[in-house]
C-alpha cells in the first residue's frame, strides 16, 4: 500500500473513533453537568477535524509536478499542518475561556457508574489509538500522522485526570471542574504552539539533522577515493521528497572520467539506502607537494588556537600563481570577521609571498 493511502485509511479510523467518542463524551457531560467531559469532547471534536485536514492535505501534496511546480505539492502538508495547529490553539483558548469561571463558581455535577465506565473505556481507546497513529507514521514517515498519535495518547492522560477528578468529586465531595478545565486548555494551547514552531521550522528550513548528516558522510567518505566530505545540505519538498548537494575531496590528478564514475555511484548509493537525490561537488586536494604539506599543517596548527572555528576544507595550493584557497566554518555566534582577519594577518606574516584566499562557509550540518 503506498504512503498516500495509508495516511488517509489511517486518518478516517482517527475520524470515526474521534466521532464516537464526542457523541459519549459530549452525552455524558451534559447528562452529569462536567465542564471537564464536555470540554474532552470538544477536543476529540477537533481531533477528528485534524484528520479531516489530514486527509485533504495529503491528497494535494500527492499531485504530481508540473510546469509551475516542478518540484511537486509535498509541502502542501506543512500548511495542512498549520491550519491543524490553528484550529487546536482556538480550541484551547475557547476552552480555558469557558474553564476559568468555574473555578470560582462550580458547577454541581452528579456522575453515574455508567457515566465513569464510559470515560475509563475512552481513556484505553485513545492509548490505543494513539499508539496505532504513531506507529503508522513513523513507519511512512508522516509528520501529520506522528503528531495526531502522539495528540492521541496525551488525551488519554487528560481523560484519565479527568476520571480521577469525578471519583474525587465523589467520595470527597471536592469539584475540580474548573482547575481541570484550565489545565486541561494550557496544555491543547502549549501543544497548539509546538506543533506551530515544528511546522513553521520544517517550512524555513532548519538545520540537518544530526544523525542523518553523520551517516551520510560516512557513507560517502567510505568510498576509497573520498578524502572528505563537506558542506551537507538537504532541501525538503514534502516528506518524501528531499534533495540536496555535498563536496567531496579527491585527488586532483583524477580525470573527468573518473569523477564521473565516483559521482554516480556516491549518487545511486545514497538514493539508494537514504531516498535521497544529491548532487556531489568536488574539492581537488594536492597530490605530491611539500611546500603544499607545509602550509596545510601551519594553518591547522594555526586554526586549532581557535575554539570559534568549527571546520577547514576545500584546502588547495595553487602553485604556478602562489595562491592559496580554503573553506573557512566559524561558529555563528563568533566575530566571523575579526577571526578571518587574524587568520589571514599571520598566514601572510608567515608567507608572505602567497595571496591567501578565505572562502566563508556556514555551520549547516555536523
Amino acid at each position: 500500500m503506498d504512503r498516500q493511502k495509508k495516511i488517509i485509511q489511517t486518518s478516517i479510523v482517527g475520524i470515526i473513533v474521534n466521532l464516537i467518542l464526542v457523541v459519549f463524551k459530549a452525552t455524558i457531560g451534559i447528562l452529569v453537568n462536567s465542564i471537564a467531559i464536555t470540554l474532552d469532547a470538544v477536543n476529540n471534536l477537533t481531533d477528528a477535524l485534524s484528520s479531516i485536514i489530514t486527509i485533504i492535505g495529503t491528497k494535494l501534496a500527492g499531485r504530481a509536478p508540473d510546469k509551475n511546480h516542478p518540484y511537486g505539492y509535498g509541502r502542501i502538508e506543512y500548511f495542512s499542518s498549520v491550519i491543524i495547529a490553528v484550529i487546536v490553539l482556538w480550541a484551547g483558548i475557547t476552552s480555558l475561556q469557558e474553564s476559568f469561571p468555574k473555578i470560582f463558581t462550580p458547577d454541581v455535577t452528579s456522575y453515574t457508574t455508567v457515566s465513569l465506565v464510559i470515560v475509563a473505556v475512552a481513556v484505553i481507546v485513545k492509548f490505543v489509538l494513539g499508539r496505532y497513529v504513531k506507529g503508522v507514521g513513523e513507519s511512512i514517515n508522516s509528520q501529520a500522522l506522528v503528531a495526531s498519535g502522539s495528540d492521541a495518547f496525551f488525551d488519554s492522560i487528560l481523560s484519565l485526570s479527568t476520571l480521577v477528578a469525578a471519583i474525587v468529586s465523589i467520595f470527597w465531595h471536592i469539584s475540580l471542574e474548573g482547575i481541570l478545565g484550565v489545565i486541561i486548555s494550557i496544555v491543547i494551547i502549549k501543544a497548539s504552539i509546538e506543533m506551530l514552531q515544528e511546522t513553521v521550522n520544517s517550512m524555513i528550513g532548519s538545520r540537518v539533522d544530526s544523525e542523518l548528516s553523520r551517516k551520510i558522510k560516512d557513507r560517502i567518505t567510505s568510498f576509497d577515493e573520498v578524502h572528505g566530505a563537506y558542506d551537507l545540505a538537504l532541501h525538503n519538498y514534502g516528506p518524501e521528497d528531499v534533495m540536496g548537494s555535498i563536496h567531496i575531496e579527491v585527488d586532483d590528478n583524477f580525470t573527468a572520467r573518473e569523477i564521473h564514475d565516483l559521482t554516480f555511484r556516491i549518487r545511486s548509493a545514497i538514493y539508494e539506502e537514504f531516498g535521497i537525490a544529491l548532487t556531489v561537488g568536488v574539492y581537488a586536494t594536492n597530490t605530491s607537494d611539500e611546500k603544499v604539506a607545509e602550509i596545510r599543517k601551519y594553518l591547522e596548527d594555526l586554526l586549532s588556537k581557535y575554539d570559534e572555528v568549527i571546520e577547514m576544507h576545500g584546502f588547495y595550493v595553487y602553485s604556478e600563481k602562489n595562491i592559496v584557497s580554503f573553506d573557512l566554518i566559524v561558529d555563528f555566534n563568533a566575530n566571523r570577521e575579526q577571526i578571518k582577519r587574524e587568520v589571514m594577518g599571520k598566514l601572510k606574516e608567515k608567507y608572505p609571498e602567497y595571496q591567501f584566499i578565505i572562502v566563508d562557509d556556514y555551520d549547516i550540518s555536523d
